[in-house]
């Protein structure tokens, strides 16, 4: 439900155009799923990020930060508070030297492209990335071998008292798909990266090759998350699903890739709770097939308790 009052503060901060009431997460999410925000809002530099921020704690409002929906599944009953989006407005990249500079919303996918254009090579790994930096920053995300923590130097964050403050990435606590950020309240607004030169037309024919992989292994056709599941110690998350008889397994319009069984895809109408079914019975089987217990890497955001 959205207040009249919260309205007129957001849209003074951030403009009208960039404030929206009961927007479908639908929209903003990569699988495709997900009921309406009460207020959805897009700020455009971290002052109107500070003062949205500060405006939800001070009224009670639940707020939550969205880069670019690549790792989140919100309930068919959407998110009753404040989604507050980075992605597309905070999205600055800027080089200097061997060093990248950029904005919690710039895509990392992008950020790699202009690394390769500068000749500046580390990033290849996240050219078919589809999520945020600041993202990216929260789970240390990696892909072929390399991670953000192999090529981050600091991250600017927001922390819970309202101090800008920038971090050594030493100090992060990056480890396979985790970090520090969540545990601390802290929100990203920026960080720095240390890469190394190199020759163009090398970086650009690694990052074709990856891009080639990706689309011969992983169905970039339908509608996803990535990896569903973190990688379990010793193990492959999409090998235990496919050996415990679930390529193909669906709930509704939720699927288990007949391509790579460690995605769950959108086959056209699923819903969030056709996704959340499907997860919880892909764990349930695995564990009891194997013994493993899957960790999901996808967040979920809003009530999933129906």
């Amino acid at each position: 439900m959205t207040d009249r009052k919260h309205l007129t503060f957001f849209e003074s901060v951030c403009g009208a155009d960039r404030v929206f009431s009961g927007e479908p997460m639908s929209r903003h999410t990569t699988f495709r799923v997900g009921g309406p925000a009460d207020y959805f809002l897009v700020p455009g530099d971290p002052d109107q990020l500070i003062r949205l921020v500060r405006y939800c704690k001070d009224n009670g409002i639940a707020y939550f930060i969205l880069g670019n929906g690549s790792n989140l599944l919100v309930s068919d009953e959407g998110y009753r508070g404040a989604v507050i989006q980075l992605f597309r407005n905070m999205s600055e990249i800027r080089i200097e030297g061997t060093r990248i500079y950029a904005d919690a919303g710039a895509l990392l996918s992008q950020i790699a492209a202009q690394a390769a254009a500068a000749s500046l090579t580390g990033l290849e790994f996240a050219g078919g990335i589809p999520g945020t930096l600041g993202g990216a920053c929260v789970m240390n995300a990696g892909a072929y071998g390399g991670e953000m923590k192999d090529v981050l130097l600091t991250v600017t964050v927001l922390t819970p008292s309202g101090e800008v403050v920038t971090i050594p990435a030493s100090s992060m606590e990056l480890g396979y798909r985790t970090s520090c950020i969540p545990g601390r309240g802290y929100i990203v607004l920026g960080a720095g990266m240390e890469l190394s030169a190199g020759n163009a037309e090398e970086i650009r024919a690694k990052m074709d090759s990856l891009r080639a992989q990706r689309q011969e292994k992983q169905p970039l056709d339908l509608p996803s998350a990535g990896s569903t599941f973190k990688r379990p110690e010793g193990y492959f998350a999409g090998k235990l699903i496919m050996d415990a008889g679930l390529r193909g397994y669906s709930v509704g319009g939720a699927q288990v890739s007949e391509k790579h069984c460690g995605f769950v895809v959108n086959r056209g109408g699923a819903t969030a709770a056709d996704v959340r079914t499907l997860i919880r019975d892909v764990r349930a089987r695995v564990e009891e097939e194997f013994g493993v217990r899957l960790e999901p890497e996808v967040r979920f955001l809003g009530n999933f308790d129906r």
